[in-house]
Order: C-alpha cells, then structure tokens, then sequence
C-alpha cells in the first residue's frame, strides 16, 4: 500500500479530531486506571487508545486512510 493522498481536507479533520480525542482519553484512562486503581487492564486500554490515536492523528497529516487504501468507501 502506498501512502497517496486519499482524503480531502474534512476527512483530515475529522481524524485529526478523533486523533487528539483518543489520546486525551487514553490519558484519562491512565490516570484513573492505571495509577489510581493500579490496574493492568487500565494500563492496556490506555496504550491501545493512545496507539489509536497516534495512528490516527498520522492518518490526518499524511493525508492518507487504511481504510479507503483497503477499497472500503468511508462516509468522511
């Protein structure tokens, strides 16, 4: 898969938002669940949110979608 611009300008912010959104939460989640109930669970959930975010966040600046490169059509 080549990283060819996919996306228009709504599509970028719409994942730029997402992005930014799943990275607040997975600090959230880590504060609450990983240091305050010391809680492995917490520890994953947080990383998981914060991988989704990066990756998303990379998704907006390059201008590019896995989804739309795998052939599926996306609303955004």
């Amino acid at each position: 898969m080549s990283l060819t611009c996919n996306i228009d300008a709504r599509g970028k912010a719409v994942r730029l938002r997402i992005g930014f959104i799943e990275l607040a939460l997975a600090v959230v989640v880590a504060l609450v669940g990983g240091l305050i109930a010391n809680s492995p669970i917490g520890w994953i959930l947080a990383g998981a949110l914060a991988l989704g975010g990066a990756f998303s966040v990379f998704e907006a600046r390059a201008g590019w979608c896995v989804m739309r490169a795998m052939g599926f059509r996306t609303r955004v």
